[in-house]
């Protein structure tokens, strides 16, 4: 078993090693596209000439299209092809690496199990960083979703005490004091970036939108798009009616938030309980044998 991972190690390095030198500099641009959570970008490009080689998004188009859409409402659609062509590498890379670290395992142990759990585990992994990608969009949706009504309000408040839609949006914008972590607030400051560079108001919201992908932030789009140049008490009204309606909205994410943590705490529970049956029913079946 030895000598076969062995063999099985020697191809993963040498075929990386020659795809490495194939790409070249092909894919030197990617290096600077802004993504997070790639940890292993150098040693993906390899697979990103095999990705597009062997033409994996054509056989596996629904995957393909599921990564792609949830990168879109992370990142925007602009670049969205390149992300998702880094995020498989990274799959790739992480199942080439565990692989890899099996099949030295064995060699170096003895263990036959190590080439087993190297490919299990480079089978699992890929999976499960799908699946965090999902997780992560769908927190980003519901955050946007928990700040809107906050956002909403104060808008309406100071377009009720005389500011135009564009000044009462930056002064919102300027009262986070540079901190643009939350994910509203960061595409509003790229909103804001784009109308100074040149965009009209209704484009630069319209984009908003579109980076947000979210229903609610659609409604507040077309909601102001629609009334903002009517202004007065009428644009006030319909945002009020708007702030209503999201607050009720922000309530039901809120319980259906609650119940799932709620959730989440039954397994521990169970298991301090079991736990704790153990504990003290053992030394009083011990006591019963004596």
């Amino acid at each position: 078993m030895r000598w076969v991972s062995g063999a099985a190690a020697i191809v993963l390095v040498l075929g990386w090693l020659l795809l490495r030198m194939k790409c070249g500099r092909r894919y030197a641009g990617l290096r600077s596209l802004p993504m997070e959570g790639l940890r292993l970008r150098a040693a993906g490009e390899p697979f990103l000439l095999l990705i597009e080689k062997w033409r994996i998004g054509s056989h596996l188009p629904s995957v393909m299209f599921r990564i792609q859409r949830s990168l879109q409402r992370s990142y925007g659609v602009r670049y969205s092809p390149e992300r998702t062509l880094l995020f498989t590498g990274e799959m790739l890379s992480y199942s080439w690496l565990f692989m890899l670290g099996g099949s030295l395992l064995t060699l170096l142990s003895g263990v036959e199990a190590g080439v087993i759990l190297g490919v299990l585990l480079a089978l699992i992994l890929p999976a499960a960083l799908v699946s965090d990608l999902h997780k992560k969009v769908k927190l980003r949706e519901q955050f946007i979703m928990l700040e809107l009504p906050e956002l909403l309000n104060s808008i309406v408040l100071l377009v009720g005490a005389g500011e135009t839609v564009q000044r009462a949006i930056v002064r919102c914008v300027e009262s986070r004091k540079g901190d643009y972590s939350h994910p509203l607030y960061k595409e509003l400051f790229t909103m804001i970036t784009e109308w100074e560079g040149g965009y009209s108001f209704q484009q630069a919201f319209e984009n908003f939108s579109k980076r947000c992908a979210v229903q609610e932030v659609s409604l507040f789009t077309t909601t102001v798009l629609l009334n903002y140049r009517r202004g007065g008490a009428d644009f006030v009204l319909s945002l009020r009616d708007l702030s209503r309606m999201l607050w009720e909205k922000r309530k039901a994410l809120s319980r259906t938030r609650g119940e799932q943590a709620s959730s989440k705490l039954v397994f521990p529970m169970v298991l301090i309980f079991l736990i704790v049956i153990v504990l003290v029913g053992t030394p009083a079946i011990m006591m019963l044998k004596m």
